[in-house]
């Protein structure tokens, strides 16, 4: 279970005000001391992450949050923080305590607005006198059915986890589908350049080569330099090819009239985010000039190497093209301006590092501010001049 990636994880966030609860269900739904729990308020500082299995629900990583009430100076900077949760945040929980409801019912219309499933609980019912009552008054607040839980002693545990599995989409998302089937042999072509870790392969071609196999497809991985000799061991050519991005070109000329060309980033595109306003954003370089200004977001944050696509290769591409003075952004992990306007163009990785929600979160801020976005594969194709024969979607 530990070795489920946090991106392929259901993210369960804790939401309320100080001393509402929240630690203590944490550690009531992880079984362990995860988070600290005491009666003074703004205990918890910074969003705390506990990756667990649910039953009946899956790899999960439950969020606990700083209260959404502390009005200090420090704790407006926590506010924020809990808020920016909700960009990857699958299932909200939102804890209740007493008649005041508005911080919670905020937190709710935010939720309701992004499409959030949420469920609505009234903690802490061992303190409470009269919790069936204000029980009521909740649920005709919120219009929701509301669960009267106490993490401490376990009352109404048992209905939470019923509440999760169902909210649980039972849709099964995979990288490859519509790309193969059983049978296929798949050719993989992997470089291993400075920025691969060392003895290692990186996430998406972990994750993609692990599909392939439970799909019953027949994986056959090599580098670029080896791409000749692994094409001419094989009975017939592949069915599909994936190859990383930055080697699209050399791929390209390799490739046997018969089979489909992809990118793992194009394929995590797809599988994370909307690789149809991926490659309509794409259009908009059309427009670039030396004088634009362009942002790179990558989900993951590394010392930069010498061969980095994202901080090296891509950047030097975009400005032998269109100037050396283009201005380039580049922002990495959590860090992603609110205001993307003054861009022209929004370049995101492939966002292995991310949960779907969180991209989708991304993706969508672009649009409501009328920023083109695409991605990693979709404009190296692009800029290669093979995006028309590259297969997306």
């Amino acid at each position: 279970m530990q070795t489920t990636a946090s991106a392929e994880r259901v993210h369960i966030a804790i939401f309320g005000r100080c001393n509402a609860g929240k630690s203590t269900l944490m550690n009531a739904l992880t079984g362990q001391e995860t988070a600290i729990v005491s009666a003074q308020p703004g205990t918890t500082t910074d969003p705390v992450r506990k990756a667990m299995e649910v039953n009946g629900l899956g790899a999960a990583v439950i969020i606990d949050t700083p209260g959404l009430d502390d009005n200090t100076l420090l704790g407006n900077e926590r506010v924020a923080r809990s808020a920016k949760i909700l960009d990857q945040t699958d299932i909200a929980l939102v804890l209740f305590t007493d008649k005041e409801f508005e911080v919670e019912l905020q937190i709710m219309e935010e939720c309701r607005v992004r499409e959030i499933p949420t469920i609505v609980i009234l903690a802490q019912a061992d303190r409470i006198a009269n919790s069936e009552a204000l029980a009521a008054d909740i649920a005709k607040a919120t219009e929701r059915k509301v669960i009267t839980l106490s993490a401490l002693n376990g009352e109404g545990m048992e209905q939470l986890y019923d509440a999760l599995r169902a909210l649980r989409s039972e849709e099964q998302r995979l990288i490859t589908d519509g790309f193969c089937k059983a049978g296929d042999k798949v050719l993989l072509v992997m470089p291993q350049d400075k920025s691969a870790p060392k003895g290692r392969l990186i996430q998406p071609q972990v994750q993609t080569i692990r599909e392939l196999l439970d799909r019953g497809c027949v994986p056959i991985c090599c580098t670029p330099e080896t791409m000749s000799e692994a094409l001419a061991a094989l009975s017939h050519s592949p069915e599909l090819i994936i190859t990383d991005s930055q080697a699209f070109d050399a791929v390209y000329n390799l490739k046997p009239e018969g089979s489909t060309l992809t990118s793992f980033s194009i394929l995590f595109a797809r599988y994370k985010g909307d690789i149809t306003l991926f490659t309509e954003g794409v259009k908009a370089l059309k427009n670039i000039t030396a004088k634009s200004r362009i942002l790179i977001a990558e989900a993951c944050t590394h010392t930069p190497q010498n061969e980095d696509i994202g901080r090296v290769k891509l950047p030097r591409l975009l400005r032998k093209k269109f100037g050396e003075e283009l201005q380039i952004d580049i922002v990495g992990g959590a860090d992603y301006p609110e205001d993307l306007t003054p861009y022209d163009l929004v370049i995101h990785c492939g966002a292995c590092m991310f949960n779907r929600r969180h991209v989708l979160s991304r993706i969508e801020k672009a649009r409501k501010q009328g920023v083109a976005i695409t991605n990693y594969g979709v404009i190296l194709a692009a800029l290669s001049g093979i995006l028309d024969r590259v297969r997306t979607n």
